[in-house]
């Protein structure tokens, strides 16, 4: 008789986890087998060394998990970031040498690559015409010339050649030229947007080369957190679509990064809330963010993405972003009038929070008369950061009055220069300014808890002396009224934001340049939650669903939706829902493949492995459509897919050849391959 055998076990149990690295926080969560979240925490990111605010963060939420789950249980990370787009925006760029091949003045000068400096443009013959046949010789010895002399002063090439998306033979060549004189990072345009326009292509690989150090810095801190914890998870990023991709490959694109973190709150928030048809309304520290799902899926930019004014081609949500949140900076303008953002600030609660000895200061400053400009706000030195030799004479001197605890902003920059100086170091990451921030008001209303309630009061008080001095009132307001008055202005500029990205999917309600006519006045009163009219019973009413998350959520989009008349969601998890679409986002990658006719009767497949030439267009698409599948899956595979599916579509433009019969003029054969990421289990 056959002796039993062991008793069946169940399979190891696995959680992911997702990290989202924002300007103030950065957030964490753990997802378990049956994709409940099980854990979250948050940290203060800390942008002079990311590594400390993602292994406070992450070491915060495996110790909220199980003692029985152990680290081999860890078979997923992804992370979301706001890195890419926040250089983009703040124009800092990694110096990089960019060759373009075929390229006459003119188009250089439509692709602006000359802006910002960072680089260097160097114009090659060659290229090709748009039939995919060459249109001059590559000219091999100018783009050595240009790799010796400038290779050494650069950190990245960004290569770029005209209708290489038609026939991307040069950019391979110039890429194996450029390599086999230094060995470092290579963007090739073709690799990253199949459309013409050549001078936006190559703005978008020079943007690509530029950003390489930035999440190499973040992938490599995040990977120094893992090895301390011994998690040898696979680690993928999310896209500015919002799918995912390996880490690996994200160093080889990282300006598919951009929006990265927008994109993961609107996955996050479909994900918590179940909907499919949906506006998302992401307020964080720095920006509030608002997007549209349709159908299950964001909204797209179809013609790339704009941020910071370069015009890229990278596919990326249709986000509306404004910078309001809950750092925001709440200051008098020149008419005098309360404003918030756009620049953000550490909050005053926080600060006393971490530094209990301004409340002294706040103290004394509160109990003035005539405060100096900028009395409520301080300044320090981040620590760890040295600028070395870059700093000119102003910001040296305003460096060197800065200390590792917070001094008076008055004390430190005591002049309008002085002061720019000292917010040039801050864009840096090498100093932080202190204020008074919506955060702040919210404590002293008692809507948010968490720091020092006592410094935030204090700030709004001395704001409100500020205030009754620069406008020679006999009376000032109370700090709730200055805070009141904070909380009013969040509501109504998060409730135009919110009502201009509905109205811009309808063709011909868009805006004017931000000028929105008539309607104006319409949004204007329906976002303070006043009357149209006595006569005319008229407001806008949102038609669909508004999810709320990041957060602040909870204590303005309540109001925010009463008054635009929509249903509201504040998901469970709002708070953490970058982190959660950081890791509930599947893996999807693109390929297409055109179809043209260059002479009658010839359908010319742009094969990139090289033109094969048909005399029938159906033999035609059926070899396009089996490249364009298995470049889709292929890809796919490579940036972190298990399993994934494909579809594929033919979208034909055909031609008049008479009064009752038409031709094939051209096709685009376009696949998608989508898959979940691959685990550590199945990696």
């Amino acid at each position: 008789m056959t002796a039993p055998g062991p008793a069946p076990t169940d399979p190891p149990a696995e959680y992911s986890i997702g990290v989202d690295t924002g300007g103030t926080f950065t957030d964490a969560v753990a997802l378990d087998g049956q994709r409940r979240v099980v854990a979250s925490a948050k940290s203060l990111t800390t942008p002079w060394d990311l590594s400390i605010g993602l292994d406070g963060a992450i070491r915060a939420v495996l110790a909220k998990l199980p003692p029985s789950v152990r680290r081999e249980h860890i078979s997923l990370v992804s992370v979301s970031t706001t890195l890419a787009t926040n250089a983009v925006v703040e124009n800092r760029f990694s110096s990089i040498c960019t060759i373009l091949i075929g390229f006459d003045e003119a188009m250089v000068e439509r692709s602006n690559l000359r802006r910002g400096g960072g680089g260097v443009v160097v114009r090659v013959a060659g290229g090709h015409e748009g039939t995919g046949e060459e249109h001059a010789p590559l000219d091999e010895a100018a783009i050595d010339a240009a790799v010796r002399e400038h290779g050494p002063r650069v950190e990245a090439f960004a290569v770029a050649s005209m209708f290489s998306v038609r026939n991307p033979a040069h950019e391979r060549r110039a890429r194996e030229r450029i390599r086999a004189i230094f060995r470092k990072p290579v963007t090739c345009s073709y690799e990253l947007s199949s459309q013409l326009d050549a001078p936006k292509r190559a703005l978008t690989a020079a943007l690509n080369a530029r950003l390489t150090p930035q999440i190499a810095h973040l992938l490599e801190a995040l990977r120094r957190v893992l090895e301390r914890e011994s998690i040898a998870a696979p680690v993928m990023i999310v896209k500015g679509d919002g799918t995912l991709m390996r880490a690996e490959v994200a160093l080889e694109y990282p300006v598919e990064t951009v929006l990265s973190g927008p994109a993961a709150s609107v996955v996050g928030a479909g994900f918590l809330q179940g909907l499919q048809d949906f506006l998302v309304a992401d307020m964080g520290g720095t920006t509030t963010d608002v997007a549209i799902v349709l159908d299950g899926r964001p909204v797209v930019r179809a013609e790339g993405a704009v941020i910071g004014g370069w015009r890229t081609m990278i596919e990326a949500i249709d986000v509306h972003t404004c910078g309001l949140g809950g750092d925001s900076e709440v200051l008098f303008d020149r008419e005098r009038r309360l404003s918030v953002g756009p620049r953000k600030t550490m909050p005053l609660s926080l600060l006393a929070t971490q530094f209990p000895e301004v409340l002294a200061e706040l103290t004394l400053l509160a109990a003035e008369e005539h405060p100096s400009p900028h009395a409520a706000q301080f300044a320090f030195r981040n620590p760890g950061r040295d600028p070395g030799a870059t700093l000119d004479r102003v910001e040296r001197r305003i460096w060197e009055s800065l200390e590792p605890v917070p001094r008076r902003f008055s004390l430190v920059a005591r002049t309008g220069p002085a002061a720019e100086a000292l917010r040039r170091l801050v864009d840096r990451g090498l100093a932080t300014i202190a204020g008074f921030t919506p955060s702040d008001a919210m404590h002293v209303l008692g809507r948010q808890e968490g720091w020092n309630q006592q410094a935030a009061r204090l700030g709004a008080a001395i704001l409100a002396t500020e205030e009754r001095n620069a406008n020679a009132r006999r009376d000032k307001d109370t700090p709730e009224q200055i805070c009141a008055r904070t909380y009013e202005f969040v509501l109504r500029k998060a409730g135009r934001l919110v009502l201009e990205c509905a109205l811009a999917q309808d063709p011909g309600i868009e805006s004017n340049n931000g000028r929105w006519g008539p309607l104006g006045a319409l949004l204007d009163q329906t976002v303070a939650g006043h009357k149209f009219s006595n006569v005319v019973d008229a407001r806008l009413c949102l038609a669909r669903p508004l999810v709320a998350i990041g957060a602040p959520a909870g204590a303005y989009f309540p109001e925010i939706a009463r008054r635009l008349g929509a249903r509201l969601f504040v998901p469970e998890h709002a708070a953490v829902c970058n982190a959660v679409g950081a890791v509930a986002g599947v893996v999807s990658e693109v390929c297409d493949v055109l179809v043209n006719q260059p002479t009658f009767k010839v359908f010319r497949v742009h094969d990139p492995a090289g033109l094969r030439d048909y005399s029938d267009s159906h033999e035609a698409i059926e070899h396009a459509k089996r490249v364009s599948r298995e470049l889709a899956l292929a890809a796919a595979r490579r940036a972190g897919a298990s399993d994934p599916h494909v579809e594929t579509q033919v979208m034909e433009r055909r031609a008049l050849a008479g009064s009752d019969a038409d031709y094939l003029a051209e096709a685009t054969v376009r696949s998608r391959a989508t898959g979940r990421p691959a685990t550590g289990v199945h990696a």
